[in-house]
């Protein structure tokens, strides 16, 4: 059998340049690793120091309260000016801006756009605002790769590849879940399995989440009691979950990108000043309950564990619902996916107490559904399911709600479908096209 030279020559290369692309990716993974996991250690910092700021306050009457709404005005205006004087593109998530790029409907930002979306996050999510770690240090670990590709002269078809696996080192890195990491790239970010891209993935990952563990540990990010596997009578009731949370959902998106309409409407108004109106509204929720605003961590894991009164837990998801909005509105860097778990942790929670209280025979643990509510909230909003399965399954430890999740995402992902409601990441996307066609005509 003849052998063409110029095929074997050809292989070889695609095999170099696979073998290079691995090394660079396991590089990005180490960095975007060592960055998200700063940026999350400071992220913890700075909600201490808010903590502390907000007891001291109340000791000083008129004036802690005039402190505290000032300071978070002053944090969040700052945000949004480094975003408008350096990086237009670090606003918001992030992620619908590496989608974009993926699809080359709009080409990769300067690095400049790293340092911007690192302290601008500190300062925003820090400040309050109901914002969530994973949409910078995807973005971030996006930059970074994009700023190695440059650096070694890559082409585009390499530099995309690279592109995608330092974005999931970055979300790996954010929740310390290097599968969801994975299948996020997979699913979310290219939406189909292209082999270049999940080696490069995997090497990332390989790298990202031991560089972050030295930091941060290893344990999960929740700590869940040891949940009994549901009886199968209880089925129908994760069926409804989903339903609910697909509604949910539905509303989530419709509330959020109605939110953001409302903002560009006062176009007159400097970005900064609408941004520190939102963060001066956020410090006097700060004053009156400084446990409902931020990331959300603690709300979460509260949820999880289920202390948490039914009526301050209905309040508080109305609270939070209405916060992550607003707080998305402020145009500073800040993503979406932890804010969400907040809420599908707290529907879940109030779905399982009902069901417990309606049905109690089935012996119902409500932080089931919390748990549940976590992963199927998430699928109807982001549409990306097995993402959001892993994701919950990696940040609590726990896999006796895989079935259950299955269903809920089902119905969680069904109706939004059949309503019409389009993926929030989809029409975020449209708005980041929107904004680099007026970053072209200025």
């Amino acid at each position: 059998m003849d052998h063409n030279p110029d095929d074997e020559r050809q292989v070889a290369d695609e095999r170099r340049s696979l073998l290079g692309l691995a090394a660079m990716a396991l590089i990005v993974g180490a960095a975007t690793g060592c960055v998200g996991a700063i940026f999350r250690l400071l992220l913890v910092r700075a909600d201490g120091l808010r903590d502390e700021m907000i007891a001291w306050a109340h000791g000083h009457a008129i004036w802690g309260f005039l402190t505290v709404v000032g300071a978070c005005a002053v944090a969040t205006l700052v945000a949004a000016w480094m975003v408008r004087q350096f990086s237009p593109h670090a606003s918001g998530s992030g992620i619908p801006h590496v989608e974009a790029v993926l699809r080359e409907e709009i080409p990769p930002a300067p690095f400049g756009l790293v340092p911007v979306k690192f302290f601008g996050g500190i300062l925003a999510i820090g400040s309050g605002l109901a914002l969530g770690r994973e949409g910078p240090t995807v973005q971030m670990g996006a930059g970074i790769a994009v700023f190695a590709a440059r650096l070694c002269r890559l082409c585009w078809a390499d530099a995309r590849v690279l592109l995608a696996a330092g974005a999931g080192a970055g979300l790996a890195t954010a929740f310390n879940a290097p599968i969801a990491g994975l299948v996020f790239v997979l699913e979310e970010l290219v939406q189909r399995f292209e082999h270049r891209v999940a080696v490069a993935a995997l090497a990332a990952l390989a790298t990202a989440i031991p560089v972050a563990r030295l930091l941060l540990g290893d344990a999960p990010d929740f700590e869940v009691a040891p949940l009994s596997y549901p009886r199968a009578e209880s089925a129908p009731l994760f069926l409804a979950l989903g339903g609910v949370a697909g509604l949910l959902a539905v509303a989530y998106n419709r509330t959020l990108l109605a939110t953001i309409a409302v903002r560009d409407r006062f176009g007159r108004l400097p970005i900064e000043l609408r941004a520190g109106l939102i963060g001066a509204s956020v410090g006097i929720l700060a004053w009156f309950a400084p446990e409902l605003v931020g990331g959300g961590d603690q709300i979460t894991q509260r949820a999880l564990i289920g202390h948490e009164n039914a009526g301050i837990l209905g309040f508080a998801f109305l609270i939070r619902f209405g916060l992550g909005a607003l707080s998305y509105a402020a145009g500073t860097p800040g993503g979406l996916f932890a804010p969400l778990l907040v809420l599908g942790a707290q529907s879940g929670l109030l779905f399982g107490e009902a069901c417990r209280v309606a049905l109690p025979a089935l012996s119902i643990q409500p932080e089931a559904f919390a748990l549940v509510g976590m992963a199927a909230l998430f699928t109807g909003v982001v549409r990306a399911p097995v993402t959001g399965i892993v994701l919950v399954a990696e940040m609590t430890g726990n896999v006796t709600m895989l079935l259950p999740m299955l269903g809920a995402c089902f119905m969680a992902m069904l109706l939004p479908m059949l309503l019409g409601n389009a993926p929030i990441y989809d029409s975020l996307r449209e708005h980041t096209l929107r904004l680099e066609r007026q970053i072209r005509q200025r």
